[in-house]
């Protein structure tokens, strides 16, 4: 179980949490965009720096402790997303990075004509990288979004044709909440031979991924969203990245997870990776790395979506305010809340949560397709909160108080 106490108790994990401005604590409810670290996290990338910084694959102690760091990372990364083996994960600079280096890899083998299918749900780093294989003479297809905030299904099977080489869509929204369903998107994928991508990056902090049942092609997410440093990960199925030929040295090692990362890794951040990972699975059951992952998500989900849901529903009860995506009723949704204030940007609604320490973000968050597909680009965006394991009750009526004021000095 995760509730009001274990939440309480975590933050004293978490160093910025008990950050003061102005005489009050801020509260973080901005953890879409990023979260904030556990000190073992921090403790962790900090012992990389004192006592081995050195690259990989030389005959010394601190190179061989780097090779290990490396390969430790890559199977706790496995066991977080359910993937088989270590062999399975690449790591790099961020998804958007890994999301463009896998676009190129698979582009050198498509041909004129051949399609792509991205939606308007998705963020921009599962859509640029595929719309700019339009230069090659790629047609790129685009799934609609439906008003409700979901994506269109007989739209989904319109789209994906004979021609279809690749399908990329997202698990879940960073703006609207929406988890989307990818059976169907399999399903379709596997009848004409196309490559599924899927970006998991605002999915996996709350859900516990499932390579194995998800069967994707690839699967792409950033450790930052889930308590960890900046760092990108791809789940690639075995045999596939030693079918692509993506950019790298003729020094590169050719065979997978290697094949796709170019240059030196982050050493140290990849030993905050496991940190991260294995301080989520802290708080769960079993004996098992992987179950207690598993375990420990499954509770802290119940807990952020219950108070993302509470919050739902009062801030849908301020006089002029607007929730944009599915409602908390309507299945699995991420513990993320958008909505618009009348008479008020999101811009100007956030700096007023800022002046109050309530921390939301407000715009597009580079989900831009989603945003214009909804008609809300010039009204600056949505205003945003997202609900995190450390979050509480209290941090919610603090956000609420907020909205009602500023939505009341605007009527």
């Amino acid at each position: 179980m995760f509730g009001e106490r274990e939440a309480r108790r975590c933050r004293g994990d978490f160093p910025s949490l008990g950050r003061l401005e102005g005489g009050r604590t801020l509260a973080f409810l901005d953890g879409p965009a990023g979260t904030q670290v556990p000190a073992a996290v921090i403790d962790a990338m900090a012992a990389c720096y004192r006592t081995s910084n050195a690259n990989t694959h030389g005959q010394f102690v601190t190179s061989r402790e780097t090779d290990e760091r490396i390969a430790q990372a890559r199977s706790t990364a496995a066991a977080f997303l359910g993937a088989a083996s270590g062999r399975d994960i690449a790591f790099g600079q961020n998804m958007t990075t890994l999301c463009y280096a896998l676009s190129h890899a698979i582009g050198r083998g498509l041909r004129r004509g051949d399609e792509v299918v991205v939606t308007q749900l998705d963020h921009e780093a599962n859509r640029g990288p595929w719309l700019g294989l339009q230069e090659r003479g790629v047609v790129v297809r685009e799934v609609r979004l439906l008003s409700d905030g979901r994506l269109d299904p007989e739209d989904l099977a319109a789209k994906v044709t004979p021609r279809t080489r690749v399908v990329a869509m997202g698990l879940s929204s960073n703006a609207l909440g929406t988890v989307s369903e990818t059976a169907e998107a399999r399903r379709l994928s596997r009848e004409v031979g196309a490559l599924l991508v899927l970006d998991a990056v605002h999915y996996a902090p709350h859900f516990a991924v499932d390579v194995a049942s998800l069967d994707p092609d690839f699967l792409l997410c950033s450790a930052y969203k889930f308590y960890g440093p900046h760092v990108g990960i791809l789940y690639a199925r075995p045999g596939l990245l030693e079918a692509l030929e993506p950019d790298r040295l003729r020094t590169q090692d050719p065979a997978a997870p290697d094949r796709i990362e170019t240059g030196t890794l982050n050493h140290a951040a990849l030993a905050g990776v496991q940190a991260a990972i294995e301080y989520i699975a802290s708080w769960g059951e079993g004996e098992t790395l992987r179950a207690r992952v598993v375990s420990a998500l499954s509770a802290i989900y119940e807990y952020e979506h219950a108070l993302a849901q509470r919050y739902d529903d009062e801030v849908r009860r301020i006089r002029g305010v607007t929730r944009w995506g599915p409602g908390f009723d309507e299945g699995p949704r991420a513990p993320t809340v958008s909505i618009t204030i009348e008479g008020v940007t999101a811009e100007e609604a956030a700096r007023g949560l800022g002046e109050r320490g309530v921390l939301v973000w407000d715009g597009h968050f580079f989900a831009l397709r989603p945003v214009e597909a909804l008609g809300l680009v010039e009204r600056g965006g949505l205003l945003r909160a997202g609900v995190s394991m450390y979050n509480t009750a209290e941090e919610v009526d603090r956000l609420l108080e907020g909205v009602a004021e500023i939505a009341r000095r605007a009527a």
